[in-house]
């Protein structure tokens, strides 16, 4: 590829018929978006990026906007061959006009991509733990007589949005709808009287068997679930965890899980993430927040 073809680039908002090319564009980086998990994106928010005058797709960046005052910016890939050329920032200042100017946008950045953030003046307010699990450690599964697991039904929805809107800071409802419909597994705790307490999604990547969003109201919880939804899995697994879980993180490895990446939260628009309860072990995925 030329460089100097920049001109010839087009900025365009992706539709169903570009999620193969998205796929390869995250491919062309060592990224392991598979169809569905950009199905997903798309169906939960927009994704902008530019074209050639082929139709190839070059970057893109996708923003996801929640039901409160919060959205989340993920998915910023730039094609190896037309780096250095503004694309990302590009890419990702199209993203931040296509909502409002007082919104608090967030994102999960690379080491590669602080600098344009900061740049762009967004701000380091947190971090999330990146685990990966080649095997998970099953020998002392976890029971715990004072809880029940359970697949989650259609009639949970509520109660599981209410507990995630408290962990997360910020209500996400058509976010859930959609990710739950992608999900190996859904699954709920209640307590003896039959009140969900926690709950906890895994999603079968390309590459790893994903777990997340879970919710839980202590560390014990939240092992609890992790543990169900790694349970009988044969393959790589990954989960990230916001910080503050010391306990959590510490069971993780002791199940296998090797922490690989502490990338930072950023935030603009606002000098803090929206108050969260401390119950949020893990995050569904970094486009995601």
């Amino acid at each position: 590829m030329i460089k100097n073809d920049k001109a010839q680039l087009k900025l365009v908002q992706f539709e169903n018929k570009d999620i193969r090319g998205l796929v390869e564009l995250s491919a062309s980086v060592g990224w392991d978006y598979d169809e569905q998990e950009v199905g997903t994106v798309m169906a939960s928010g927009k994704i902008f990026g530019h074209k050639n005058a082929d139709g190839e797709i070059l970057s893109s960046a996708a923003i996801i906007k929640y039901d409160g005052n919060l959205a989340s910016i993920g998915m910023v890939i730039v094609n190896n061959d037309f780096r250095g050329l503004g694309l990302g920032k590009e890419v990702t200042q199209k993203c931040l006009d296509y909502v409002s100017s007082d919104l608090s946008v967030m994102l999960i950045a690379t080491e590669e991509g602080k600098p344009l953030y900061e740049k762009m003046g967004f701000k380091t307010v947190d971090s999330v733990h990146k685990f990966l699990c080649d095997t998970y450690d099953v020998t002392k599964s976890i029971v715990n007589i004072n809880y029940t697991v359970e697949s989650c039904t259609e009639s949970d929805f509520n109660e599981i949005l209410k507990i995630d809107e408290a962990a997360f800071g910020n209500k996400r409802s058509h976010f859930l709808h959609q990710r739950i419909k992608q999900s190996k597994q859904c699954l709920t705790v209640k307590d003896s009287q039959g009140n969900i307490i926690g709950y906890g999604l895994s999603v079968l990547g390309s590459v790893n068997l994903i777990l997340g969003p879970i919710a839980a109201p202590n560390p014990q919880i939240a092992a609890l679930i992790l543990d169900r939804l790694a349970y009988g899995h044969q393959g790589k697994l990954r989960i990230d965890v916001p910080s503050g879980h010391k306990e959590f993180m510490l069971f993780l490895e002791n199940k296998g899980f090797v922490k690989a990446a502490n990338p930072p939260v950023m935030l603009i628009n606002s000098a803090n993430l929206p108050p969260r309860n401390n119950t949020l072990f893990a995050i569904a995925a970094q486009v995601f927040g």
